[in-house]
């Protein structure tokens, strides 16, 4: 401990949360403060520092809005002991305050998950500029002003002197990012710095107009690329300019990483997409080194190496059995090292020939949790952000272990008879049999999907003329070209001869499908390369028919995508053409068109009403409105089918204004019986999203009905565009002036899931069901659930899961961290007057568990 430390007289802590206290505590704790005072809130602050003498310094963790903020620091200010202290405020996790309102008197500020990290360099950085000297007069405040522009969670930014162009002050994420460390970043010229692409150092400090501009970041490894903006701020009285640098790699910020598991999980799972997704994530993280190894522990082989990349010169490598980190991983434990991997070096030749700094070792586990491998990953430089790059790699052995076990359960369905032995591809049995599951499903959620019927043109002739060695390797070579064309959920099968069939699941919009088919006509064209460097043109004609749209059945789906097919081939072949409906479809489809024309005003129309719980209680805190059409002939007729109806006629306006009031109507009966301040979940429908009136309508509702805007929550499903829906972000940014709620609906589904986060005004996703109902059997959705929940909190969204249904979904949703869950294990969609007996029978069980706690 030093002498400067000794002669402290002592450090505060506030915090509600005992959790929180006690990272504050150790965090101070570690750097050597010899007295720290830990309280609740004011109150019990007071009586802490009752008669003691005056304090050093405060850090206050606040919780709520900027009320509450500056009345917590005017009641600690008026605490004797703490009148000059110096103060540095905590955003807990459930802050609303942005750092810009933080009240006068704040010498810095951080979120929560910076405390281990950035605490003790803050406290060192605010004491050497807050106080002028022996007098300890505190700075003006403005001068620590410009921290607050810079609301990004642990941002790099450096004050530079426009003059000099040298660097006054500096964050210590830049330094710890970099590798460089805080001293050797302060006093140096900006150049030495910052590599500039599209603008030099000198105009960007002379405009300091906020732009983002391309630039690589110096570090130990070279330089980062990344953007660079600056603006002018007031510093020790004095007209600076700060700089912000946003580096590209996943291992340092949150979006980066998200980007970056959406190129790996596309990447594929083949050997050969093995090494491609390794060098890939090399690249994006800064790794220095990374490996896949094959092997379990009940093996007597040695493990097998299926991939490897060093960022480094050639070299010769420690045997397998030699490196006793591998030995450990594929025994089944984790190792995470952030920066003190040498601790390995002693026992592991790997870790000590290649100087590694931070290291990670993780088991590739089967859905059994069996060891199938293991993944090693290093860096010469301590990791900058473990809390990203730890997660990241998590979810890259979750890729790999699905390849190793894709791999090995093809081995094995070949021996059983239900894979195709030259493609690897389920069979015709196989498929026909995942077919009818799949329907199942959808007539029990409402799930649209496509089936496409891909035929290779004029195979015959390649057989015939080239021989059936060729037309095997034609037949292998499109099968890794429809593979990579589709996402891990689809299903590809070889169907017989030259015949493919693949299935898309979750179909938002038919266009989405056109798009695919479109992207496999263009992949076919382009020519094969054979095996004797030979190349050969082969081009495709490809059918598709919609579930439930063409057909409510396995065969006459196959039927109606083969007849389509046909008639690709008729056009010329090298195309795609969707089922052409039967008239007799259409007038089916016109007498219902003309019927939901009437169904409002007849009755025919219900609101549903499935309850949204809590993850930790399970104790109901939502629920979402949604509509079903009783057909006085035909039924229940169910919203896959007659949803794009309405779209289609313009009906669903209408439609869903009623949905929106009826909903309305019944949460605020609810609101008023039971009070449990229920948020009302309800869909908006594209077109009602093009609609220039829609916050007008939603107004007008919410005033007619009396239900407070803070309970209702609009959800917009993911796959609309920003820039090709009209007045989408006006219409979004007036709803939530209003005080309503927005989801992002059937997340993971579409293509612009960062741009959602980043653009929309967003306050919860929704993750797919899709990826929830592949919980224990598919570890790529696995690993994107746990991304998609650990990133949209980096974000400070809310995190729903749709379609719960088993109890492994809950417990593993459950461990990753979801708020909220909603699903037929908890309870099915349900009638007004059903959900109404549902809330009266929580009442009641309360009041019963209440009453026996009286007694």
């Amino acid at each position: 401990m030093s002498d400067e430390l000794s002669r402290e007289t002592g450090v505060l802590v506030v915090a509600p949360q005992r959790d929180l206290r006690r990272a504050l505590f150790d965090a101070l704790d570690h750097e050597g403060h010899p007295l720290i005072h830990s309280a609740r809130d004011p109150a019990h602050a007071a009586i802490l520092l009752e008669g003691r003498a005056p304090l050093t310094l405060m850090v206050v963790a606040l919780e709520g809005d900027g009320r509450a903020a500056l009345a917590s620091c005017e009641q600690l200010r008026r605490i004797p002991a703490c009148a000059d202290a110096l103060l540095i405020v905590v955003l807990a996790d459930g802050a609303t305050i942005r750092p810009a309102q933080l009240p006068a008197g704040v010498g810095d500020w951080l979120h929560a998950s910076q405390i281990a990290s950035e605490l003790g360099p803050r406290w060192q950085r605010l004491r050497r500029t807050a106080w002028a000297g022996p007098g300890r007069a505190p700075a003006p405040a403005s001068d620590g002003d410009y921290r607050f522009v810079f609301d990004e969670d642990d941002s790099e930014w450096v004050i530079v002197d426009p003059s000099t162009e040298r660097v006054l002050e500096a964050s210590p994420a830049w330094g710890r990012h970099s590798g460089l460390g805080d001293g050797a970043v302060l006093d140096r010229t900006l150049t030495e710095l910052l590599v500039f692409e599209s603008v030099s150092a000198e105009q960007l400090l002379r405009e300091s107009n906020r732009q983002w501009y391309p630039c690589g970041r110096r570090s130990v490894q070279g330089a980062d690329s990344g953007e660079v903006s600056s603006r002018r701020v007031r510093h020790a009285g004095r007209d600076v300019a700060a700089l912000a640098f946003r580096s590209d790699r996943a291992g340092v910020r949150p979006g980066v990483a998200l980007t970056l598991l959406a190129r790996l999980f596309a990447s594929g799972g083949n050997d050969g997409d093995m090494s491609v997704a390794v060098q890939l994530l090399v690249d994006d993280m800064g790794l220095d080194y990374l490996a896949v190894w094959s092997g379990r522990p009940e093996d007597s082989g040695a493990p097998v190496q299926l991939a490897q990349r060093w960022r480094g010169g050639e070299r010769s490598w420690p045997a397998a059995q030699l490196q006793s980190s591998l030995r450990l991983v594929l025994g089944g434990k984790t190792l995470v090292h952030a920066a003190d991997a040498q601790r390995l070096a002693t026992a592991d030749p790997l870790v000590a020939d290649l100087g590694l700094c931070g290291f990670v070792g993780l088991p590739l586990l089967d859905e059994r949790r069996n060891v199938l491998g293991a993944l090693l990953a290093g860096s010469r430089q301590p990791f900058a952000e473990p809390e990203i790059a730890e997660p990241v790699l998590r979810c890259a052995a979750a890729h790999f272990a699905h390849a190793l076990e894709l791999r090995r359960t093809r081995e094995q369905g070949r021996a059983e008879g239900l894979l195709d032995a030259l493609t690897g591809l389920p069979n015709r049995l196989l498929f026909n049999d995942r077919l009818d599951t799949i329907i199942r499903e959808a007539n029990r959620t409402g799930e649209c999907f496509a089936v496409l019927f891909v035929d290779l043109d004029r195979f015959k002739s390649i057989n015939d003329n080239l021989g059936h060695a060729v037309g095997d390797q034609v037949l292998v070579a499109v099968t890794q070209r429809l593979r990579s064309s589709v996402r891990a959920s689809d299903t590809v099968a070889r169907y017989a001869g030259d015949e493919f069939i693949l299935v898309l699941r979750h179909i938002v919009k038919n266009d989405d499908v056109l798009r695919v088919a479109e992207k496999i006509v263009q992949l076919m064209e382009k020519p094969l390369r054979l095996e004797d460097e030979t190349e050969l043109q082969v081009t495709a004609s490809i059918g598709i028919s919609f579930f439930p749209e063409d057909a409510p059945d396995a065969e006459t789906l196959l039927k109606h995508a083969d007849e389509a097919m046909y008639a690709a081939k008729g056009q010329g072949r090298n195309n795609y053409q969707i089922y052409d409906v039967s008239p007799e479809q259409e007038q089916q489809n016109a007498a219902l068109k003309r019927s939901l024309r009437h169904a409002e005003g007849n009755g025919e129309l219900r609101v549903f009403y499935q309850p949204q719980v809590n993850a930790d209680s399970e104790d109901i805190v939502g629920m979402e409105a949604l509509v079903r059409w009783e057909h006085p002939e035909l039924g229940a007729i169910g919203p896959g089918f007659f949803i794009p109806l309405a779209e289609e006629t313009g009906l669903i306006v209408s439609i869903g204004e009623w949905v929106l009031r009826t909903a309305c109507q019944q949460a605020r009966v609810w609101e008023d019986r039971h009070g449990l301040r229920l948020r009302l979940g309800v869909n908006l429908s594209v077109v009602q999203l093009t609609q220039p009136d829609l916050v007008g309508v939603v107004e007008r509702v919410l005033q007619e009905t009396g239900l407070d805007p803070t309970l209702l929550e609009l959800e917009v499903t993911e796959s609309i565009s920003i820039k090709a829906v009209p007045h989408l972000m006006e219409n979004l940014h007036g709803l939530h002036r209003l005080g309503c709620r927005i989801a992002i609906d059937d997340f993971g589904t579409g293509a612009a899931s960062l741009d959602y986060l980043r653009k929309l005004p967003a306050d919860r996703i929704k993750i797919d069901q899709s990826f929830v109902r592949n919980i224990g059997v598919d570890p790529d959705d696995e690993a994107i659930v746990r991304a998609t929940i650990d990133m949209a909190h980096r974000l400070n969204r809310e995190v729903v899961a749709e379609g719960v249904e088993i109890e492994q979904h809950l417990q593993f949703l459950r461990q990753n961290g979801c708020d909220e869950l909603q699903g037929y294990l908890f309870c099915r969609p349900l009638p007004q007057a059903s959900f109404d007996r549902l809330l009266a029978e929580r009442e009641s069980l309360l009041a019963g568990v209440a009453g026996q706690s009286a007694a």
